[in-house]
Parts: structure tokens; sequence; C-alpha cells
């Protein structure tokens, strides 16, 4: 596929080409051109002029297009599903799903920004008038692991609110961002408000957050490339807002059904093979159940199907590539060594599927049971005696993205979410719990700012105040 610059389709004529390779088969599925400094530079020009382009547009004419491309991704679905699931290799029910979210969000943007926009505060004497007027130029930095949904989280609420964007896929995953907006522009967005910069973190992702051009840089990461792109953004003053990491908590009291803490967990947790930043990825069990709860939750997973992303049986797909599954091996041979044992999984097999692995043993003192975020399907148990202990382990982390708290006694688990310093607190559920109008995002290390119906919108706008002297409406 060919990057999209200046309102052209770019290819790999002069430049680097990067492989887009399915994680299942290990095949070759398209290529994408790697942008030098010089095509960066021409984005950003024609991203200022798109932006006076896009933001000139009345605001029920975007409100048209965006409830077009609405009905554009729903008349694409699968084909969109098939190629979610094919580059990034996610279970094809799954890909569906996200293909949901991105069709419920650009429609559910477009619905806000009809009727909810400007604002007419009280005065005695005056009037006094608040619009939100577009930022400028957002660079929106995606990762491999929901690029469809989180495209759709970042790019509907910046069109919405009339900015030109500068799209930078993962390069493990940049055929689906390239598509969307090909179909985006076919909508009647301004092609030049609309670009997608295909290449490597390291000199596009740079690159963007440096320049004076850019107005505001929206990145889901790693929290490592946050600080890097929050640094590199800092000398311009740009807005920054960042998803970054998380090693979410889930605490499990005794008073609970098992069966239905198990089903949890695994729901919270097994999503594309666990690659999800606000999945379950610390499981804090009460000590009366810890033994009961590890065998059952190991009994489940062992009859779980792992293979074809395609194949309706399948439960868990491939990690993103070789090297994300060896980097899951080596925690747990490192966790074992520390003292864990293995009740079950362990295993790479194929490149990189990694078994859905249960760690019992393991202590509040290990790198997994505090900053360590693993990115598989790997379960690391931790026992608790008492609430405050529980609340403790959760709370001994750098990160503060999710959590989640069950129990059978309402208050109890109120009063430990409320302890949790963390983003989002699911009680009796995990916190990969997420509907489009409630705000996400992280505490600490796991980000700045959040996105949602109710959130993002506003941040990728800034407010004017006009008064009326003597105006008032009586």
């Amino acid at each position: 596929m060919k990057m999209l610059l200046n309102g052209k389709k770019v290819g790999t004529e002069g430049r680097e080409e990067i492989i887009v390779i399915n994680p299942y088969t290990h095949e070759e599925i398209d290529s994408v051109p790697c942008a030098d400094l010089n095509d960066i530079d021409t984005a950003l020009e024609c991203a200022r002029e798109g932006a006076e382009k896009w933001g000139r547009v009345p605001v029920l004419e975007r409100v048209r297009i965006l409830e077009k491309v609405s009905s554009k991704i729903a008349e694409k679905k699968k084909d969109i599903a098939l190629l979610l699931s094919k580059e990034a290799g996610k279970i094809y029910t799954q890909a569906e799903e996200e293909v949901d979210h991105a069709i419920g969000l650009f429609k559910e943007y477009a619905n806000r920004l009809r009727y909810d926009y400007d604002s007419v505060l009280p005065s005695n004497e005056d009037m006094i008038l608040v619009t939100r007027e577009p930022l400028g130029v957002v660079a929106c930095i995606l990762p491999f692991n929901f690029p469809v949904e989180l495209y759709a989280q970042k790019v509907a609420p910046a069109l919405a609110a009339g900015n030109a964007i500068i799209i930078k896929p993962s390069v493990e995953t940049p055929l689906s961002s390239i598509y969307l907006s090909e179909l985006i522009i076919e909508c009647g967005v301004e092609p030049k408000a609309l670009q997608v910069i295909t290449g490597h973190g390291s000199v596009v992702g740079s690159a963007l957050a440096s320049s004076d051009k850019i107005d505001a840089v929206s990145m889901t990461g790693s929290t490592e490339a946050g600080i890097s792109i929050y640094v590199s953004a800092a000398k311009n003053l740009s807005r920054c807002f960042l998803e970054l990491g998380g090693n979410d908590p889930l605490i499990i009291f005794d008073d609970v059904d098992l069966d239905t803490a198990v089903t949890e967990a695994i729901n919270g947790r097994i999503v594309h093979a666990g690659q999800a930043c606000c999945s379950s990825k610390r499981f804090i069990v009460q000590e009366n159940i810890y033994d009961e709860f590890a065998g059952r939750l190991a009994e489940r997973l062992k009859g779980m199907k792992i293979g074809d992303p395609l194949d309706q049986g399948s439960r868990i797909g491939p990690l993103i590539d070789e090297r994300a599954a060896q980097r899951v091996e080596e925690i747990v041979d490192r966790t074992v060594k520390a003292g864990a044992y293995c009740l079950c999984g362990g295993r790479r097999f194929d490149g990189n599927f990694f078994e859905p692995t249960v760690l019992t043993g393991v202590t509040p003192a290990m790198d997994i049971a505090q900053n360590l975020e693993v990115f598989g399907p790997v379960f690391p148990l931790i026992k608790f005696k008492t609430e405050e202990q529980a609340v403790a382990i959760a709370d001994n982390c750098t990160y503060g993205l999710s959590s989640g708290v069950i129990s059978g006694e309402i208050q109890r688990a109120i009063r430990v979410a409320r302890q949790l310093d963390a983003g989002n607190c699911t009680i009796n559920g995990t916190g990969l719990y997420r509907t489009h109008d409630m705000p996400f995002g992280g505490h600490r290390k796991s980000g700045l700012g959040t996105e949602g119906l109710y959130a993002t919108l506003d941040e990728f706008t800034k407010t004017k105040t006009y008064v009326w002297k003597g105006a008032a409406i009586r």
C-alpha cells in the first residue's frame, strides 16, 4: 500500500520498504514506504494548508461527512476486519468488534458535534459566548494492537473539531490506517487534512512531535515512547495526550463466585492474546481461595484453542511477532527462576504463539508483580491476606491505567476501588471495560489526558470567548 501525502498516494520509489507480515502465516501481506525527512516536511506544510481549509468547513457539513464515514466503514466492515485480522493476527470476531467500535465512534462524534459545541454563559448585563475552535494540526501516533479502534478514537474527534491530521501508524499494522483514510477522503474530507505517513517511530514520530507546525500529539504506546514524545513536544508547548503502558491489577476477594471470577479474569486478559494496555496483568487473590482459583483457571485455559485467527473456534491467536513472543518467554522463565511455579502453559511455539500461562507463588517483590508489563497471555497470581495488603500490592507500581475489584460485598469493593491509584476501576469486572462516552486515561506513568466522547473533542479544541457588553438576553 502507499502512504497518503499531500493528497496523493506515495509509494516506495527511492525509499526504504517496510514489509508487513501476517503474524499467523508468517507470509508477506503487503509493503509500505518508509518516509524520509523530506516526506515529513511536505506532510507538515500540507497539513497547515489542510487545517485552514477543513477548519472553515461548516459544522453541519462536518457532521454530514462524519455520518457518511460511519456508514462507509459499516459497508466495508468485513473487508476491514479481515485486513485487521491478517496484519495484527487478531481473532476475527475480535477484529469485527473493533470495526464496530470505529463505526460507532464516527457516528457518535457527529451527534455530539451537532448538539454540543458552543455555549452562552449567564450574565446580568452582557452576553458571553464561548466557542470551540480547532487546534490546527494534530499528529496521531498509533500502536499495533488496536489500530482500527484507536484510529477512530483519535481521528473522529480531531476531524469533528476541524483539525488536520497526520497519522503515523505502527510499522506492524499500517494497512488498516491507510485503508480507513482512503475511505474517509472518499467521503469528502479535505485530502490535505488527512495524511498517513508510514515509517519508524524513531524518525517519523520524533520529527512530528518536535515540529513547531504540530499543535497537538495524540499517542498510544509504551511509556518510554510517550516520555520521548512529551520531551520533544515540550519545546513548542504542543499539547500532548498520551495513553501509555499499564500493569493493571485485578483484586479478587474470597467471597466471590469462583467460576464467575475465573471467567472475568480470562476475559480481561486474553483479548488479542494479552496484548492490550488496559488488560488485567496482576491477579491479586485472597489466600483462602488462592489454590482453588488457580486450579480452576488453569483447567479452563488448558482447554482453550490456540491457533488460526480466522478459525471460529480459536480463542487465542499469535503475538505480533517472534520477538514479542520471545520477550514473554524470557519474562516467564525469569519469574520461575525467581521462585514462581508455572502451573500451566509457559511454552512458546510456532514462532510467535505463546500458551496461556498461570504462574503461582508470585510474590509482591517480584518484577512481574510491580512494574514489568507483560504483553502476552500470562496470569501471575499474587496472594494476599487483608484488604490493606491487597491495596498495597496493587498500588506498588509506577503505572495507573485501569484496575478491577471483584467482591461479593459491594461496600468493600467500593472502599478498595477508591484507594486504587488508577484512571479507571471496574467493580466486579476487569479494567478492560470501556465505553465510548466514559473518560479513559491513566494516572502516573500511564499517561496524560483522557480519551472518550466527552473528553477528546474538548481536548482537540481551544476555547475562545466573545463578550457583547450590554447585550444580555432577558
